[in-house]
């Protein structure tokens, strides 16, 4: 009786132990199969998208209610073409990417005549509160896949008013037909450089008599990381082609485009911060180094970066959020009026019998400046440079600023500026007072949003240009006087202004920036003379209280 009992009590052991094994062993095997389902899906719609002409990105969950153009079911999560607008579930991604064309940057072979193109329809998943163009009423409004939508002039048309002759009719390019670029534009330039003529300006009137093409240039990693939102939409409203990730292509070779294009005709609409502006800038510099004059585009801003002063003083505003769609953007742009901005060349030339280093060369737009404020940026530069995935937002990176000025006024790392440097105007030595600071201006605002040169605005002081080849000197007894001025509570020490400022550090180091860019400088000369001037545009909409008192000093 008991051995019976003993192989029974075994027998239970065994099966509680090769159950428990189960318990165990089975998730974590379901997990792993998952897992490697997962992955090697995730692998073939990575193959399908590196292979496909289309410009596929992944998402999980649509911003709308959204339908698979091919099988038309109701989808929460898939994948979506940010050029022509397509979306699609994981099943049919092969499948569309084989049926259906995307737009192209390029028309192929010789069909139509050489200034038109039909219409390019997708069917589903118009924009909402789009409007049918024939019966002008709301399309989109079913529940299913349903209505045309043209990925060139963006009109739509409702299933039941899509007729024959609507498939061949030319496309118009609608509202923003003046700022596109038409493939059959690129395909009649392709042919005549091949045949190495350059009369560009005789096919121009193919396209549209007030024709003005813009480009799109988008630094992804400035400020908010909205850059990536930008690139897709501009390039569901215009040619892909017109469209460059700045974090894929530098400015030059983007810039190489306007060659393709009827000369002083082309406008630029820079996404980013004031570092961002000033890359391409220097990118257009280059043009005229290599003869390119005549190509020279006129450049607009949209504002992503951090302080974006000079994108303030050009009347686009101080940061960007996406409020504003960007079809009021390329409004805007078409708008704007041309204007002239001063570029300024800083040398900084060390101290030393002995030193055999070239001077340092940088281009100056918006400031120089000696002082806390580029104690603060240098503090701010160091600190993003260890951790950059902190500074993804423009209210931490302000606050990380806050931070380091709150310290400076309590440690003061710059005090007695005025023994340890020199300032001449036009060759005339300033006497300077007691200060901490000294700050070159070529622009109206400064340290994000401060009209500078202004202060209170409660003294007569000089009018002040962004295109008057002078610069306007002022000096700030520390950090704490910066904020005064920057809430209106105080005037800055107006040094004067000058066409060429040069400033001498006689002894120690101390930190310095020019536009955003900062670093420590031990004894040197420093010189700023005038360089060049680069086109921009200016947008005169949407008026502040301080936008309408620097249009007085303007």
């Amino acid at each position: 009786m008991e051995g019976s009992g003993d192989a029974s009590r075994a027998v239970a052991d065994w099966r509680l132990a090769v159950w428990t094994l189960c318990s165990v062993l089975l998730p974590v095997l379901i997990t792993a199969w998952c897992s490697f389902q997962r992955s090697r899906r995730q692998l073939l719609i990575r193959d399908i998208f590196r292979k496909s002409k289309h410009d596929w990105h992944y998402t999980d969950l649509f911003g709308q209610p959204s339908y698979c153009c091919v099988c038309a079911q109701h989808i929460l999560r898939g994948a979506f073409c940010s050029c022509c607008g397509l979306r699609v579930c994981e099943r049919c991604l092969k499948k569309t990417d084989q049926r259906f064309l995307c737009k192209e940057i390029m028309m192929r072979g010789t069909a139509g005549a050489p200034g038109s193109m039909p219409h390019h329809w997708i069917r589903g998943n118009v924009p909402l509160c789009s409007c049918c163009m024939v019966c002008k009423q709301q399309c989109g409004t079913q529940p299913k896949l349903c209505d045309y939508r043209c990925v060139w002039c963006q009109y739509t048309v409702h299933d039941e008013c899509m007729v024959d002759c609507l498939r061949t009719e030319d496309c118009t390019f609608g509202e923003f037909k003046d700022l596109i670029i038409p493939p059959y534009y690129l395909s009649t330039i392709n042919q005549m450089r091949k045949e190495k003529r350059t009369s560009y300006e005789k096919v121009a009137p193919y396209c549209k008599k007030h024709w003005m093409p813009v480009m799109v240039l988008a630094n992804t990693r400035s400020g908010n990381n909205m850059g990536e939102i930008l690139l897709g939409e501009f390039k569901m409203l215009l040619n892909p082609v017109q469209v460059f990730d700045l974090s894929k292509i530098a400015p030059a070779k983007a810039l190489q485009l306007c060659t393709w294009l009827p000369s002083n005709s082309v406008r630029v609409l820079v996404c980013g911060g004031d570092g961002t502006v000033g890359w391409v800038l220097d990118a257009i510099d280059e043009m005229k180094i290599k003869g390119q004059e005549r190509y020279i585009p006129q450049v607009a801003i949209l504002p992503l970066g951090t302080g974006n002063d000079l994108s303030n003083t050009l009347g686009w505003g101080a940061g960007y959020a996406g409020e504003v769609p960007v079809e009021q953007i390329l409004r805007n742009v078409m708008e704007a009026d041309g204007i002239k901005l001063d570029r300024w060349k800083v040398q900084v030339t060390n101290k030393g019998y002995y030193n055999l280093r070239k001077p340092k060369v940088f281009t100056m737009n918006n400031y120089f400046s000696i002082g806390p404020d580029a104690l603060m940026a240098l503090n701010f530069h160091a600190h993003r440079e260890k951790t950059p995935s902190l500074f993804s937002s423009r209210i931490i990176n302000k606050a990380v600023y806050f931070f380091y000025g709150t310290k400076d006024c309590l440690v003061q790392e710059c005090k007695d500026l005025n023994k340890k440097v020199e300032l001449e105007l036009d060759g005339e030595r300033i006497e300077l007072p007691n200060l901490e600071g000294i700050i070159v201006l070529n622009i109206g605002y400064w340290g994000g949003g401060c009209r500078l040169w202004e202060g209170m605005g409660d003294e007569p002081y000089p009018l002040a240009r962004h295109d008057d080849g002078l610069l306007e000197v002022v000096g700030v007894h520390g950090s704490f006087h910066c904020a005064q001025i920057q809430v209106k509570l105080a005037n800055p020490v107006r040094l004067g202004q000058a066409h060429t400022v040069r400033l001498i550090l006689k002894s120690s180091k101390m930190p310095m920036q020019v536009d955003g860019e900062p670093w420590a400088q031990g004894p040197c000369t420093v010189t700023i003379t005038h360089k060049t001037h680069a086109l921009m545009l200016y947008h005169s909409g949407e008026q502040t209280d301080d936008d309408d008192a620097s249009s007085l000093s303007e």
